[in-house]
Order: C-alpha cells, then structure tokens, then sequence
C-alpha cells in the first residue's frame, strides 16, 4: 500500500495503478454500494483512456478531453455519468495530495458537465391523496404507503422487522438498512446516530400491517421453505427484497395509474413537505426523517 512506502518512486506510479491502491483505501471507508460504484466508474471510463498516464504529468487537460470523449453522441453516456466520474476523481486525486504525492489536484482544474435534471414532482396533498388512492390493493401497497406515511428510506422499510414495530403497531424502531452488495444484499447499520430512530405509525397503516401479516403467514404456512428473517416486507419466501426491485415494481405501478413520475424516495420529501404544510416544526420533521440536521430538512 502507499500509506506503508511498498510501492517505492512514486514519480513512476500511473495513474491506473494509483487508482487500484485509492480503491483498496476507500474500500474499506465506504459503503459497498459506493465502492462499487467507485470501481465500476473507475475501470470502466478512467483507466482505459487514462490508465498508462503516469500520475506526475497528469494534467487537467487529460481530464478535460477524457470528459469530452464520453459525451460524444456514440458513447451514450449521461453528462450525470460522467459528473459522477469527476467527482470520484476528484477524491482520488485529492487524497495523493493528502498522501504527499501530487503537489495539487489536476481534477480541480477539469470542468465536468452540468446534467440538466428534471424538475421534482412535488407531492404535494392533492397528489398524495392521488397516490394513496391508487395504491389500495397494488402490489407496492405496504412500501408505499410506509414511505408516505413516515418519510422512512427504501432501504429501512425493506429492514423492518416484524419485533421493531410495537404490539399496537403504533410505533417502529428504525434499527438497520437493507442495500445490494456485490455479494447479494446486506443488512447494515443506519449511516448516523440521528438514522436509529423511533417513528410513529399513523393509524392508517395499521390496516395495511395487519392484512401484510395475515397474507405472509399463510404464505408461511404453504411454503416449502422459508427465511425465518421476521421481514415485515419479504420476496415472497421470507428473505429480503432487493431494494431495485422494489424501485422496477414502483414505476410499473405508477405507468399502470396514471401518475405523474413520482420517484420511490420523492414519498419521503412528500411526507416532509406535508408535515411541514401542517405546522410541524422543522426540527420534529428532521428528526422523524432521520437527518443529520434541520437544514438537510429544509432543503428538500
């Protein structure tokens, strides 16, 4: 590793073999979601127009023009794509600063393209009664109404174990998240402090809990097999649902609504903005949701 001194001149590094011991770095720093979003960026767009580059000459120029060629009408690929590439770059290189082998970072002299990104659909009280109605009897019935009602994230009510909520189902204790791994997926801690939190269950849920429990319990009872994991939200035998599933599962019910393009998480800044229509302090909306701080709240 670098950190130790194994790799001798470092005047002689590429920048391909740098990046492989930046990734062994962040590997162990960074969720795996992330990392392999890192590698994926890294070894498909950077090393190959830029891998025999060595790091000492590597000029924001070399940057700029690798930038341009991927934006080329053939390569296909989204300015938001190759925003991401800048970014992970960026703390590559910033961090062979850090690390004393680069004088300045090379990356902070490129200038990556701007996406344009569609306006949010703002879920606002008409639309959410919208989408409520519509929900009744769906397929994302549960996950729908639990991310509406409660701001909870994707990854945290697929998580929800049947012993997190209270016996009344008035309350759930937000205690891990599910996500893919490179390995399959995974249960982990929330990210903060603040993530491991208590939330309220709005009465409106409890119909949809109860007839969820009574329809995985005979489900239960037929199967063959089954993961006794205690999922309140399962794929079918017990075992969690991957949480790119649940997001295919969720535009195939709004095509079949007829609901504007509401993105699964747009629900949690929906509950946000809702409670803040209804006077909710900001500070209790934060908490709720699980921020950091209120203004991550307020930026919604």
């Amino acid at each position: 590793m670098i950190e130790a001194g194994v790799l001798g001149k470092t005047q002689d590094l590429s920048l391909g073999q740098y990046l492989q011991e930046w990734l062994a770095h962040a590997r162990a720093r960074v969720r795996a979601t992330t990392y392999r979003g890192y590698e994926s960026l890294i070894r498909l767009y950077a090393v190959p127009a830029l891998g025999e580059v060595s790091l000492s000459e590597l000029s924001p120029l070399h940057l700029q023009r690798l930038y341009s060629s991927l934006l080329v009408p053939e390569r296909r690929l989204s300015a938001g794509t190759v925003l991401n590439l800048h970014l992970v770059l960026t703390q590559a290189l910033g961090q062979a600063v850090r690390w004393g082998i680069l004088a300045s970072n090379p990356a902070k002299g490129a200038q990556p393209p701007r996406p344009r990104r569609p306006e949010p659909v703002v879920v606002d009280p008409s639309l959410a009664e919208r989408i409520v109605a519509a929900l009744e009897g769906s397929a994302v019935e549960l996950p729908g109404m639990m991310a509406i009602a409660t701001g909870m994230r994707r990854g945290e009510i697929l998580a929800l174990r049947w012993g997190d909520l209270d016996p009344g189902l008035h309350q759930a204790q937000v205690r891990r998240t599910l996500h893919a791994t490179g390995r399959g997926l995974a249960f982990s801690e929330p990210k903060t402090r603040r993530s491991r939190r208590a939330v309220a269950l709005p009465e409106i849920l409890r119909p949809c809990l109860e007839r969820a429990r009574s329809e995985q319990a005979l489900r239960r009872s037929k199967a063959r097999t089954w993961q006794d994991l205690d999922l309140v939200i399962d794929r079918g035998d017990g075992g969690p649902l991957n949480p790119d599933t649940l997001s295919s599962r969720w535009r195939l019910f709004l095509a079949h609504s007829d609901l504007p393009h509401v993105r699964f998480h747009d629900l949690r800044h929906g509950h946000a903005t809702l409670m803040l229509l209804k006077g909710v302090h900001p500070k209790v909306v934060s908490e709720r949701l699980g921020h950091a701080s209120v203004g991550i709240t307020l930026d919604l």
